[in-house]
């Protein structure tokens, strides 16, 4: 076999799961089988279109088989899969598509206009338009390449296996994530990265190939797709694909399916429990519940705990594919509010600004080492430099979280060095947002902070100072990010100020900002 890659996966699992579920949506069921031979024609598809080894495919959609199908496709050819956030704005995905060079971009009809406009003056040669079952009330956005339908261009597509060699350090998946200074950076996860995340998963979790997945979480997410789908799939279970999520429609397929694993946020888990159907579903297939993002309240973790359930919690990000540590459920009270421990195959540690280890306790920077961790970003060398400690043995991710390890090993997180807020399970990196409205030329100072949200757990908040002789609305600020920005992005309240505290070199305080105004 020369193909050790993620391409292979379904091919292997298929003679050993023949005949079994391995995809659930709206369009249908398919077998494993199936799987495997749409997933041959559509890399064939691809190879007859001109990509080649290295070429990036992106893929602009929610939650459907076409989704994964283009993810094992690429593989299949050496290429490398760009998942794009379906919730940015037109140039935050004209970015994307520009920085990766991505070649082929693969959209479901409702983003046609997104596909067509986030396109332009990038290197995309073709779009295929995925019928999402909603309809193509957007045929009539121009699109500015050549574009044709995703089952059309697969069924064209040979029935073979290509003959790609693929190892494990070959790039699998370009997953973008918000920078500090506002730029985006892409992720370079390679096919052992992403193989040893799922590897972790089904060490430090109880999944069985008869497991049942619920995807209420978007795969362009990489927890979704590195915590849920892949290591299912890898198993030989069975996913079922949600392309948004309904409290009460959840409900209605956990019961329909006997769904056995669902992960999230916790506001995901708090509707859910919140629901009016909550008490009379039947969730008892329901056996590992994974959170992440932030800890779960108490009030939800004893809605679950009453219908026998406990969860399971943990801390990771894109760059670590993304799990680090878990937290076991059988600990989630005596350890409420841990990260958990590190993943079976992966190293954590907490240190000092001179990067030696902390004691138990002691607050420091979290870093990460393990097989599931990226060793660059796509064409930021001085990202890469800066986000790595180098040592004899290892290399070790800096996270720019701060936390710390109890005396059993269980980590807590602390504090967000890089001031990155967490709404719903999105990241939003301030400097983004504040670069953005600072561009108004009535804007003087502008600071956002993090305000806690019942709903969404955090919110962004804009603190800005009005240059003299203008005038500035909360109004007029918000219209002016409409458009620019991902809406999760864009501050749910604008707050006016004389002026900001700033330190001696003139930086803008945020503690301060977040004790006064948060």
């Amino acid at each position: 076999m020369k193909n050790h890659g993620l391409g292979d996966w379904i091919h292997r699992r298929r003679v050993r799961s023949r005949g079994e579920t391995a995809l659930i949506s709206a369009a249908g069921e398919l077998t494993y089988d199936q799987l495997a031979e749409r997933i041959d024609r559509l890399a064939n598809a691809f190879a007859d279109r001109g990509v080649r080894t290295g070429d990036r495919v992106a893929y602009l959609g929610e939650n459907s088989p076409a989704f994964l199908e283009t993810l094992f496709a690429a593989g299949s050819l050496g290429a490398v899969f760009v998942p794009l956030n379906t919730r940015l704005a037109p140039p935050e995905i004209q970015f994307a598509l520009q920085d990766s060079g991505a070649r082929l971009l693969v959209s479901s009809s409702t983003l046609q206009p997104l596909a067509a406009s986030g396109s332009r003056e990038t290197a995309v040669e073709r779009i295929m338009i995925v019928d999402d079952g909603h309809g193509t009330q957007h045929e009539d956005a121009e699109l500015p390449l050549p574009a044709e339908p995703f089952e059309q261009a697969l069924s064209s597509g040979a029935l073979h296996r290509p003959d790609v060699q693929v190892s494990h350090e070959d790039l699998a998946v370009i997953l973008y994530t918000s920078g500090t200074t506002g730029s985006p950076k892409g992720a370079m996860l390679t096919h052992g990265n992403l193989t040893w995340n799922a590897i972790n998963v089904l060490t430090d979790h109880d999944i069985t190939s008869r497991d049942v997945a619920l995807m209420i979480a978007p795969l362009f997410h990489v927890a979704a797709l590195g915590q849920g789908a892949l290591p299912v799939l890898l198993k030989g279970g069975c996913v079922v694909l949600e392309q948004r999520f309904e409290p009460g429609r959840v409900l209605a397929l956990i019961q329909e399916h006997s769904v056995s694993n669902i992960s999230g946020v916790p506001t995901t888990f708090q509707l859910l429990c919140e629901h009016p159907d909550w008490d009379h579903t039947d969730i008892s297939s329901l056996r590992n519940l994974t959170c992440g993002g932030s800890a779960v309240p108490t009030r939800v973790l004893e809605a679950y705990e009453s219908r026998g359930l406990a969860f399971t919690m943990g801390y990771g990000m894109t760059e670590t594919s993304p799990g680090a540590t878990s937290l076991p459920s059988a600990y989630s009270r005596s350890k409420q509010g841990s990260g958990g421990l590190p993943h079976f195959h992966t190293d954590v540690r907490v240190v000092d600004p001179a990067d030696q280890p902390c004691a138990p306790g002691e607050v420091g920077e979290i870093q990460v080492h393990g097989p599931n961790v990226i060793a660059e970003y796509w064409n930021r060398p001085e990202a890469t430099a800066s986000s790595f400690v180098h040592e004899e043995h290892a290399s070790w991710l800096k996270t720019g979280d701060m936390g710390y390890l109890d005396e059993d090993g269980f980590l807590y997180i602390s504090d967000r060095l890089k001031d990155m807020i967490i709404s719903g399970g999105e990241n939003i990196y301030p400097a983004q947002v504040e670069q953005q409205i600072a561009a108004l030329e009535s804007v003087a100072a502008v600071a956002v902070i993090g305000v806690e949200d019942e709903r969404w757990g955090e919110v962004p908040r804009a603190i800005v100072v009005v240059r003299e002789g203008h005038e500035l609305t909360e109004e007029q600020v918000l219209r002016h990010l409409d458009g620019r920005l991902a809406r999760y992005k864009i501050p749910k309240s604008v707050i006016f100020v004389e002026s900001m505290p700033r330190t001696a070199s003139g930086k803008i305080r945020k503690p301060d900002l977040r004790r006064q105004y948060a």
